[in-house]
């Protein structure tokens, strides 16, 4: 009985080595498939991000509020003045309508003038982020 359980005991023994010498491990490189509509999605979000510098810069607040009137403000201003620059920005609970991206104060407080004619309520801020 001895002898059995010794030879069963070796040719299991014998087995795991053997299996486990020509096992491997998985080798091949993953491949990913993916939408490149993300890659296009990822370009516009890294595009938006690096035109927004707020560091130095003059800007003016044309409206404050609802998102809503917000986006309808922007719209209006972009279509009556392309060549400045217009964005929202949302600052808890409100959304802001920000224009151009000024060096100086007397640039800022020139186009103020312009703009105060349609948007009476705009002002000069001064963002810090």
């Amino acid at each position: 009985m001895n002898l059995l359980a010794l030879k069963s005991g070796s040719f299991l023994f014998l087995f795991c080595g053997i299996s486990c010498f020509y096992s491997v491990a998985q080798t091949s490189v993953p491949q990913l498939s993916q939408d490149p509509k993300i890659e296009r999605l990822l370009a516009e979000k890294r595009k938006i991000n690096s035109a927004i510098t707020v560091t130095d810069k003059y800007k003016i607040q044309l409206f404050s509020g609802e998102s809503d009137l917000a986006k309808k403000t922007l719209i209006d201003f972009r279509k009556e003045c392309k060549t400045l620059d217009a964005m929202i920005v949302f600052n808890t609970p409100s959304y802001k309508v920000w224009v151009g991206n000024f060096k100086s104060r007397i640039e800022v407080e020139r186009a103020l003038i312009e703009i105060k004619k349609k948007y009476p309520a705009a002002f000069v801020v001064k963002p810090t982020k």
